[in-house]
């Protein structure tokens, strides 16, 4: 059996700690009218007027003539504007705007590091699912670690659906579409496009489809885990004859379940753009995160003396996944991107434009980090035993698939007013310390070895 130490546990606590302030401390520092977006507009700008006065001090000295006139001209555009209701009106509105952006940001941080863990952990139960449907040999001896990460589901499912509530009830801005009036004409915030939408985006079916795809995916985590634990004390295959039915009902669910939450959650952030791809691309991110996480947890429970029967071969074939999925998910990544951008329609290249322009170090960063590290690192395939390596391409696979799924939400919620800060790094402390709590107290309940799996044995002694 397995024991959850003193100082993993204090960390797990310190780092959720740290997180709840950081967290605290966004929500508290965002702007809570528009007279201080005002303040922070005109701070910023003065600070990229002076940083510009320095640069061209001496091409303004000798372009005099032509800058006073421009600056005669601006003056007398800027009274005119004064003057004008409408331009006042405009300005309150984009102040508005920037306001819902700003007051965003700790939101989204809160919900991209949410609904990445929550993903991480639904990548190891279709992981898991796969194995008892292939009827694997190499990797039952693994399962305790898999039921042990999707642990973490529960309790990750609660959060994120009340934060979806959350939204549904007006607390955020963050998802355009359940803004209000978006849907009336006679609003004047009426999106003809949004409209069109409706009857699917509206927010009770939306949350219902949400209850039913957390509800069905926790129903088989608990069964699974509850049929291979009796499995281990009984005296036929029943209970892995169950677990291997539920697991193919299962994976039918999952696949159309998965599809349109990634519509949902994510891709309506920007209800005005689709991608048919879409559903796979975000898949392929949160499977090779969560096999990336058996990987690494893997390695750990070895490194302090547990899972006796785990050998080179395991973390090899786990590392061979990591390899193969990070290819898979660049395939997706640019068939979608060449498409789109070759095809140059104005609705759909939006999508990209606004990534590349304002997003352009994370956008291009993410595949650095998920396509180029891995393939250097784990194309070799002695370097896929090695555990240090693995441990470090891991880490990087994870980060990059923070970072891909923040390019998928930020542009959306926060505009250009993005910034990898304290609300952003402190969520991602949190929930990494609340998985560590969940998962390692979880690995305690039970034997790490599902010892009468029919294909125990073959796992045992797996050499590849």
């Amino acid at each position: 059996m397995y024991t959850f130490s003193s100082k993993l546990k204090t960390f797990s606590i310190i780092l959720m700690a740290v997180g709840l302030l950081g967290i605290g401390y966004g929500f508290l520092s965002a702007p809570k009218d528009i007279q201080e977006v005002e303040k922070i507009l005109a701070a910023d700008e003065h600070g990229s007027h002076g940083a510009a006065h320095e640069e061209k001090a001496e091409a303004s000295h000798k372009e005099a003539g032509h800058h006073e006139a421009a600056e005669a001209a601006h003056d007398a555009h800027k009274g005119a504007a004064h003057t004008e209701v409408s331009g006042a009106n405009e300005h309150e509105k984009h102040l508005e705007h920037v306001l819902h952006q700003l007051q965003n940001k700790p939101w989204s941080a809160v919900y991209v590091a949410c609904i990445f863990f929550l993903l991480l952990s639904m990548g190891v139960l279709a992981f898991y699912a796969i194995q008892q449907v292939a009827q694997a040999g190499w990797s039952p001896v693994l399962f305790r670690v898999m039921q042990g990460i999707t642990a973490y589901l529960p309790a990750g499912s609660v959060i994120f659906f009340i934060i979806l509530v959350l939204c549904g009830l007006h607390f955020n801005h963050i998802f355009v579409w359940l803004g209000e009036g978006v849907t009336d004409p006679k609003n004047a915030n009426y999106d003809a496009i949004i409209a069109g939408k409706s009857g699917y985006l509206n927010f009770p079916f939306w949350i219902v489809r949400a209850a039913i795809f957390l509800l069905g995916w926790n129903l088989y985590r608990y069964y699974s885990r509850k049929n291979c634990l009796e499995q281990d004390e009984a005296n036929d295959d029943l209970y892995y004859k169950k677990n291997f039915k539920a697991s193919a009902g299962f994976l039918v669910f999952f696949i159309v379940s998965e599809s349109i939450m990634a519509w949902d959650w994510i891709m309506s952030f920007d209800p005005h753009w689709f991608s048919t791809l879409f559903a796979w691309y975000v898949f392929a991110s949160f499977f090779v995160s969560g096999i990336t996480t058996i990987a690494l947890v893997t390695i750990y429970l070895k490194s302090k003396g547990y899972l006796e029967y785990v050998n080179t071969s395991h973390i090899h074939d786990l590392a061979k996944f990591m390899f193969g999925i990070s290819v898979f998910w660049t395939y997706l990544w640019f068939s979608q991107f060449m498409l789109i951008w070759y095809a140059n329609i104005p609705e759909e290249v939006t999508y990209f434009v606004t990534r590349i322009q304002l997003y352009n170090l994370p956008f291009f960063g993410a595949v650095v980090m998920n396509f180029v590290f891995p393939l250097l690192i784990l194309i070799n395939t002695d370097f896929k035993r090695l555990n240090w390596v693995v441990v470090m391409a891991g880490i990087v696979i994870l980060l990059g698939h923070y970072v891909d799924f923040f390019n998928m939400i930020m542009p959306g919620t926060v505009g250009d007013k993005w910034f990898i800060g304290v609300p952003e790094i402190a969520s991602i402390l949190f929930f990494l310390g609340l998985f560590i709590f969940v998962v390692f107290t979880a690995l305690t309940k039970s034997p790490l070895l599902a010892k009468r799996n029919p294909f125990i044995e073959e796992s045992k002694h797996f050499h590849y």
